[in-house]
Parts: structure tokens; sequence; C-alpha cells
């Protein structure tokens, strides 16, 4: 696990100075703070801030082949490194180091070419330079669990795992888009090759950037699919197989040189594994968990009740709504994106509690609901789908699977449900049926935008233009959706690796493999009529997990929202919420603005609704990140926000590579 920045400048530019490349490291130096180096050669600076998970003492970067023509920036990881290095030694590749798996992608690159990225399984996004030919790519990986950023700025392209690393660069500033405020406000995340900055872009996931002289292109090396044969075999072969993708998966990432923790939530994902985890670490797991003290929220109970049974050894972070309040700020800076709900500030306090307990690897549970069609989102599209085929009972009794966690989803709500259902039985939005309803929340929260333009238009666009997409199921549209937007633009990013990497915590997550990917295709629908979801995963791990935990129905993972900001007012928030400062923010609707935060800070939480409240944590986060971002320049080398980094470097005409710790 890394952090990587850069910059390439055609023609070279004289100001690509040894500066320039370590402020930039600089920002990014939470992301790695183990090892450090650059590369600077001929217009082109690449560097590395690493976390030493794999290999720590031969991994150092950015680390060439024994020619020194290819050189690599990496992060992430390849969890079937040994595999391929195995098949690259037959091919006669060179190897220097013993088990990097940064020397495995960068003698894959040279072996196969961009054929090669399809076959890393796991994480990553990387940067090579050819300094024979001058080719430069950039490629990430393809769920998007490695974030990697680009934008054009005098002349040059810009690179960096964290878009606050171009804030170092000589001239660069930030600037909040309105257009794709809008469009994540109502999509919930940035669509796959946007951010909320203007000229700032991420690399969209599965895809690389390479340019060659003048010529530039962007390419998928992997399409997204859910279209592969459905498991030939019975319901018992296909819980043996479902269990064994996920056994060498976890198996896998278990491949460290460090420990390797578990987040522990309680429910079914982390609880299978951390009892695969148990079973194959030969040594006792150490879980860790957030305990809510507001009650509404919270699932130690489920959690205890798992660890007891496994024989973790457990720790529990007491997270309060002040502790959210207090903190937010902090983890917006790291997320550098607006968010809809407050879930990843305790994921940001739980990530340092983990590196406090000395860990900094932890398996999750992540990408389980993707693959498996746990969310209740799957089974609402089913029930939309049929909707006019269904008596007005059988419509009752669909919706009351929904949303058991939700008292507005009760017995007292039914007529209104009926009527709101019967609205959305038929396409609006072409393309978006099944995240409709979701997005309705969405459109009220663009509101806060001035423009009017149309906050769908860009997703329309995309999904108009993705081959294959038209002809899709209806669920397998709403699976793409989610593996293009809300996985990789909110799970794996904001409340997962962006917070985690804030306190150098690797997460790695086992239902992302693409072999259990795979696997959950053939088997959905197959063994289950969509209402109990997760039929085949509950089965295959039900002798293994205490009775609660595979029999009660999903308890998604919530935190307190705006009510954290109504009991204790932090002092930041009567600064970004007052007219002043939002005045500031000039692409704002001032007027919906100033209604919206008086009616969250006037009304009893259990009046606010959730369109409400989501907007009011969107106002607010943005606020937080124009603060940080636009006004006080997050990135920019001398302020308080980055360090100098301690290289101490060997360096002749073309590299500079550290290879010893850095000094803390």
């Amino acid at each position: 696990m890394c952090g990587i920045a850069g910059f390439l400048a055609n023609p070279p530019w004289s100001g690509a100075t040894t500066e320039v490349i370590t402020s930039m490291l600089s920002a990014i130096r939470h992301r790695g703070p183990d090892q450090a180096g650059y590369y600077l050669d001929d217009g082109l600076a690449m560097g590395a801030v690493r976390l030493a998970i794999v290999d720590p003492a031969d991994g150092a970067q950015p680390m060439s082949d024994p020619t020194e023509r290819h050189w690599i920036c990496f992060n992430g990881e390849i969890y079937n490194h040994v595999e391929l290095r195995a098949e690259l030694e037959a091919l006669g590749r060179p190897f220097r180091t013993d088990h990097s798996d940064t020397e495995v992608a960068l003698q894959a690159w040279i072996q196969w070419g961009p054929d090669c990225f399809a076959r890393f399984n796991g994480p990553f996004a990387l940067a090579i330079r050819d300094t024979v030919t001058g080719r430069f790519v950039l490629a990430r990986d393809r769920y998007g669990k490695r974030p990697l950023y680009y934008a054009e700025h005098d002349g040059a392209l810009l690179f960096a795992s964290e878009a606050k690393a171009f804030g170092a660069f000589p001239g660069f500033r930030f600037e909040l888009s309105p257009k794709d405020l809008a469009a994540i406000y109502a999509v919930w995340t940035p669509l796959p090759d946007r951010t909320p900055f203007v000229g700032v872009r991420q690399l969209p996931t599965g895809s690389f950037l390479e340019i060659d002289g003048d010529r530039r292109s962007l390419r998928a090396y992997e399409e997204l699919s859910f279209d592969v044969p459905g498991f030939d075999g019975t319901e018992r072969e296909a819980v043996e197989f479902v269990r064994e993708s996920l056994r060498a998966a976890v198996e896998l990432r278990l491949r460290s040189d460090v420990e390797v923790g578990v987040y522990l939530s309680g429910g079914l994902d982390s609880s299978v594994v951390t009892a695969l985890a148990t079973r194959l670490s030969g040594h006792r797991v150490r879980t860790f968990s957030v305990a809510f003290r507001d009650k509404h929220f919270d699932e130690s109970d489920s959690q205890l009740l798992v660890a007891d049974h496994l024989g973790t050894l457990h720790s529990a972070l007491p997270v309060t709504r002040a502790d959210i309040a207090d903190n937010l700020p902090a983890a917006v800076y790291h997320a550098e994106v607006p968010a809809f709900r407050t879930s990843f500030v305790p994921m940001f306090l739980l990530s340092r509690h983990v590196r406090d307990a000395g860990v900094k690897t932890v398996l999750s549970g992540e990408g389980s609901d993707e693959a498996f069609l746990g969310y209740s989102l799957f089974r609402e599209t089913m029930l939309r789908e049929r909707w006019h085929e269904l008596t007005d009972d059988a419509r009752r009794a669909g919706l009351a699977t929904l949303h058991p966690e939700l008292e507005h989803f009760g017995p007292a709500h039914q007529s209104h449900l009926l009527g709101l259902y019967q609205q959305f039985a038929t396409e609006r939005l072409p393309g978006l049926f099944s995240h409709e309803l979701r997005y309705q929340n969405g459109r009220f929260a663009a509101r806060l935008i001035a423009s009017r333009d149309d906050p769908f238009a860009d997703l329309l666009d995309l999904v108009a233009r993705t081959p294959g997409y038209q002809a899709m199921s209806a669920v397998q549209k709403a699976q793409w959706l989610e593996y293009k937007t809300l996985l990789p633009g909110f799970l794996l990013s904001t409340q997962g690796e962006r917070v985690a990497l804030a306190h150098s915590v690797e997460n790695r997550c086992p239902f992302l493999d693409p072999a259990v990917v795979r696997a959950a295709s053939s088997v959905n629908l197959r063994f289950d009529d969509g209402w109990n979801e997760k039929a085949v995963l509950k089965k295959a791990f039900r002798a293994e997990l205490p009775a609660w935990t595979t029999g009660r129905p999903k308890q998604p993972y919530r935190a307190p929202g705006s009510e954290a900001f109504t009991e204790r007012r932090p002092d930041y928030l009567e600064l970004l919420l007052s007219d002043a400062e939002l005045g500031k923010l000039d692409f704002l609707d001032q007027r919906f603005a100033r209604r919206l935060t008086d009616r969250i800070m006037e009304s009893p939480a259990e009046e606010v609704s959730t369109k409400e409240d989501q907007a009011f944590v969107y106002l607010l986060t943005t606020a937080v990140l124009h603060r940080q971002f636009v006004l006080d320049g997050a990135g920019r080398a001398g302020t308080t926000r980055t360090e100098a980094l301690d290289l101490k470097v060997t360096v002749d005409r073309r590299h500079a590579v550290r290879t010893g710790k850095e000094a803390r």
C-alpha cells in the first residue's frame, strides 16, 4: 500500500525539480510513512510514499527493471503475485527481489503490456515509464479500490493518489465545479471519471491512460459484466462452490509480512470474513469495530456475539455524536469529496484506533452486497418491475420486506408507500429504473446548486454509450450502477480506503476477488427467489456462525447524521454556515441553503426527513471542502497541512530513490 504522485511535461519543463515532487509527496505522506522515493528525468517526475506490507526490505519505490529502462510507482497489492511471478520466471523475466509484488507488476507490464492488468487480482493504481520510447502509462484496478487522479496544468499532466498533491504544484489552485457537485448530490457519489474539482479527473475503474509523445489514449482493459454461465449443479454444490471461492480469496489476502486484522461489523459479510480468517490464520485474529453510544445505530451486541463465538481478540471503539461532529473536517480533508452521510467519520476514527493497536492491514466485508444482491435496492427493483402484475396484498407483502429497519416502511405507512411505488413502477430515466427512487433524495439535494442543469445528464449519457448495458436485466443494471457509482465512489473510497489510509491502514476486501464476483453471479437467482437475500452465502457459512447472524434481517451500517451537529454545535459550524461564509460559495442557491440549515437547526431530529438530512450533510461537507481546498489551498507546499519529506537520497543524472526508512 502506497501513495503515488508526479507530473509529465511535454516539452520538458525547467521547473521539474526535486522540490516540486517532494512537496507533492509531502501532501500524501500519511498514505505511506515507511519509505519514500522519486524518479526525475526529462520532464517526468514520479514518486511514491510506501506503507510496507509485502517485502518491506526490498520493495522500495520507484522501482526499475534490471536494465533501468522501465520504472514503476505502484499503489496497491497484487494478491496473486506468487503465481504471476512463477509464470513470468518461466518466460525468462529476471527478478531482483524475492517476493515484491511491485516488481511482479512491472515485469508483467514488460512481458504482456496492457493485457497484464486483467491478470492482476487485487487493487492497484500505478504509473510506468519507458525511458527509451518515452511511453508513459497510468492504470487503475477493475473495481476502483485504489484512487488515481489526473489534471492538466500549464502544459503538464499531473497525477496522484490524492488530489491534494496537486496543490503543491506551482500555480495550481482548486476550484469547485457546480456541475459536478450537482451530479454528486444527485447520484450520491462522483461519476466514474469525475471529482468535485474543476479540471481534476479520476482514472475510471478498469482502465488505463497511455501517453506516447503527443498521442494520448484512455482505454478500458476490462468491461464490467455479470453475464456468466449459470452454475451447473445442485444447490449443495453451489454452496460449496461459494465457500471455496471465498476461502481462496481470504487466503490470498492473508499473504502479508505484517499482522492482518478484521473489521467486524456484526453482520453476515464481515462475520464470514472473520470466520475464514480465524480458520486460515493459524493464530488468534484481532477484530475491530465501532460501538455507537447512540443505541439506534449500535450493533455491538452482534459484534460481541460473533467475536465470542469465533474466539477473536475483539476491540470496540465507542463513538458519540460529538466525536462525529469534532472529526468531520479531518475526515473530509482525506475524503476530498462531499458526502451524503457521516458514516465515514466513525471509520476514520476506527482506522486510527487500529493503527494505535499496532495493526496496519485489515480485512472487511465490502463488496458482498453488490456481488450477492444483498441490498434492498435489488429486491425493490424486482418488486417495481413486477408491480403491475401483482395484487395489492402481494405489493404490501413485498414492501414489508424491503426496509424492516426503517420506521417509515412500517404498516402505518403502507398506503403512502403503495402510492409512491405506483408512481415509480414505470421507467422515467432511461436505463436508471432501479435507482430512480433513490435519486429522488438526490434530486432534492441538487437544488442546493443554483444552476438548473440536469444533474443526471452525464450518468444518462454514460449508460447510453456503455456496450451491452441495454441488454442487461433490470437487476444487472442495478448491479452495474452500484459497481460504477456508490461502491467505488463512497464505500471503497470515502468510507473505505481514504479514511483508512489517513492513518496508514490498508483495507483488503475478499468479496472483490474476481473469482468471488463470478461465483456470485453464477448462483444469484438460480437458488434464490430474490426475497431471501444472500441465501447461498448464508447456507455456505451457517455452520460456522451464530444462528442470529445468518437468520436476522440485514442491518445497514449507519451513523448519526444532522443530529450530530445540533446537540453540541462545533465551533466550525457557525463559521461555515454563516451568511458570510455561505456567500463565498457563489454556486449555491443561497435561499434554499439558508432554509435548509434553519430547518435542521430548529427542528427535532425525528421531524427531519431523510432527504433533508442528506442535503444538510452534503452542504456542510461541501463548505468544509471549500474552506480546506479552495480557500486554504490544501496540499500547498509550506502550509501547516504538509511537512517536508526527509529524503536522504542518492542521486545520479536520472533518478533519486530512497530505500531507507523515512525520518519521522
